[in-house]
Formats: structure tokens, sequence, C-alpha cells
């Protein structure tokens, strides 16, 4: 971590320092819903961490608007502000979708004016049927099981100030996308794209994902840690699947335990960790902050980039 010299490392302690006038914007009973499955979070991570990164987050922001305003002068036309458009990756099971609803909460309850709306890449995950046909299956969440022409296409047209942009939808409990249903983004102000590949840089492409971004998150852990999370949150979901059928976890659930943590193993090391250290780890300095975690979820320090 300290080999990264184009960021400056700033201790927790440091850090919730540099912005001590801010109100947490939600309770914990608010913050208990809207954390992730067998994540852990409290209100002091909150005021700490997340209060002080939403007022930095409004910095940028303000310059990016500034920054339109004087392309506006320059061409002697009125520019409307594009959305601004904030992405956060990592790895699976690191925390990412909680990071995500939280600093929409946050940004929603801060700048009540705007509208601040959430997508993950998920959504863009190719159908099982799909990946079975292209015979990719176990190469799920790796770069080429997304559909990043579409999720480009979405992100350029959001910019663009379109309406009613159709989102595919996944479930985690069927393990596939959802045919026929979608979520919409409606002009939002600020989006946040959460998913493993968000700052990743696919071959070939002549437009990437974090072209889009005018802010970026790389939440990160040692793997060691994450395979822990990883497992613990498998376990939690085996006892949560065993009284549905359809849920995808229902077939580990009804067997062995042994024989369940045993497959789940064999998936992060030859899925999970691959990915992690192929594809997501080399993006990470690709972000403008890093959430470095230690244990029980603990943001121990914060990588803010230079330059």
């Amino acid at each position: 971590m300290d080999k990264r010299m184009n960021y400056y490392k700033i201790g927790r302690g440091e850090w919730q320092d540099f912005y001590v006038n801010g109100k947490v914007p939600l309770t914990a009973e608010e913050l208990e819903n809207i954390k992730s499955f067998n994540d852990q979070i409290s209100i002091q991570d909150v005021e700490d961490i997340y209060v002080p990164l939403t007022h930095l987050i409004q910095l940028y922001r303000k310059e990016y608007e500034s920054l339109t305003l004087s392309k506006g002068l320059f061409l002697h036309r009125y520019l409307r502000v594009p959305p601004f458009i904030i992405g956060i990756a990592g790895s699976v099971a690191v925390g990412k979708s909680t990071t995500a609803r939280l600093l929409q909460t946050i940004l929603s309850r801060t700048f009540r004016r705007r509208n601040v709306e959430l997508i993950t890449t998920d959504g863009f995950l190719y159908p099982n049927k799909v990946l079975a046909e292209k015979d990719i299956m176990d190469r799920k969440g790796f770069p080429e099981s997304y559909d990043m022409e579409n999720l480009i296409s979405v992100l350029n047209r959001v910019k663009n100030g379109e309406e009613n942009i159709e989102i595919p939808l996944y479930s985690h409990s069927v393990y596939d996308i959802i045919d026929g249903e979608y979520e919409y983004i409606n002009s939002p102000d600020i989006l946040i794209v959460e998913g493993i590949n968000t700052l990743q840089l696919p071959a070939n492409q002549q437009i990437y994902v974090s072209d889009f971004f005018d802010f970026s998150i790389f939440v990160d852990a040692d793997s060691s840690v994450i395979k822990k999370w990883y497992l613990d949150r498998f376990e939690a979901l085996l006892d949560s699947a065993f009284l549905d059928p359809s849920n995808y976890y229902y077939q580990y659930a009804i067997g062995k335990r042994e024989d369940a943590l045993d497959m789940a193993k064999g998936v992060w090391k030859n899925v999970n960790l691959k990915n992690l250290e192929e594809y997501i780890l080399p993006t990470r300095e690709r972000a403008d902050i890093i959430l470095h975690k230690s244990e029980h979820h603990i943001i121990d320090e914060i990588y803010l980039k230079r330059y």
C-alpha cells in the first residue's frame, strides 16, 4: 500500500477531521436496512468516513459544473450540466453495494434538490443462457461475461440527458437476468454505478466505462480477508435459502454443509480470486479514492489520488 506514489495516504483519524461539521443524515435503523447481506457498518463509520467523503465528492462536482460553464462561455452557447457519474469498484464480497447505497442516501439527503440514482453492472451480465451458449458460464463475472457495449450505450444516453432508460434486472436469488423486467434511470443529477468491472479496460474498446466517470472509488482489502467475508456470506445465504426451492443456493443449502463449503472455496479460488488478481486489482490505481478495509469491514486507511 505504501508504494502508491500517486496517492495521499490518510489514516482514519486524520480523515475524519477533514470535515467535522457534517451531520449524519440517517439513523442506525436506516443504516441497517441499507447495508448488504452479512456486511458490517456503524453510524460511527458513516460519520468518520462517508460524511467527509460526501463533502469531497461535492467539491469535485462543483469543479465539474464550473468547467461546464467555462466550456459554454468559450463556445458562446448555453451548455446543460450533464449528470455527475460516480463509479464504485472492488472485489466480490468487499462491500461495494453497501458503499453505493449509503452514498446514494447521504447524497440525496445532503442535496435534496438533486436526483441521485444507482445502478449496478450486474444487470449487464449476459443471461445464463447466453453464457452457456458462449461456453463461458464458468467465467461469469470476468470481462467477457458482460454486455459492455450496452453498458457504455446506457452511460452515454445518461450523459446526454435521455429519460426512462431501461436497465436489465438481475436477481441474486436466481443468479440470472430476469427476462422482460427492467429498472429505469430518470434524468439523474448524480448517478452511481457499482460493480466489479467499472474501472476495467476491455480489449478493443474505443470508449471505456470509466470514461464516463467524474469520480471513482475502489473498495479494497487483503484477499485473505475478502475470502473470509465471501465464505461467511455464503454460509449465511445457505441459512436463509433452505426453505425456498427457487433460490439459487437452495441446492447447496439442503445438502451437506461441508460439501457446500468445499464448492464455495473452489469458486473463490478458481473464479473470484482469479478475477480479482487478473482483472480487478490492476484497476485499483485508476480510482480517485481507495477505501482500504481491515477485518470486520473497518476502513482504516484512505488513499486520495494526487493528480
